[in-house]
């Protein structure tokens, strides 16, 4: 990532992070659907960020199952 480059800060719920990381940490990125190679770039970079910015590394199964169940109620449909 180009350090000269601004930065956008973004909150998100922890269940979320949860979420998202378990998720990146799993997907086979060549079969996301994407018009433009900076998509994949972009997830990769946000993942390196999770990995290296965050406790989530840490997250265990149970913690997973919760923050899904958690992020899947306010669904709304």
């Amino acid at each position: 990532m180009n350090s000269d480059l601004p930065l956008v800060r973004v909150d998100l719920w922890r269940a979320d992070a949860v979420v998202l990381f378990d998720w990146l940490m799993s997907v086979d990125l060549d079969d996301v659907p994407i018009s433009h190679p900076a998509q994949k770039q972009a997830l990769m970079d946000l993942l390196t960020r999770f990995e290296t910015e965050t406790a989530l590394p840490g997250v265990t199964q149970a913690e997973i199952d919760e923050a899904q169940s958690a992020v899947a109620q306010d669904m709304g449909w």
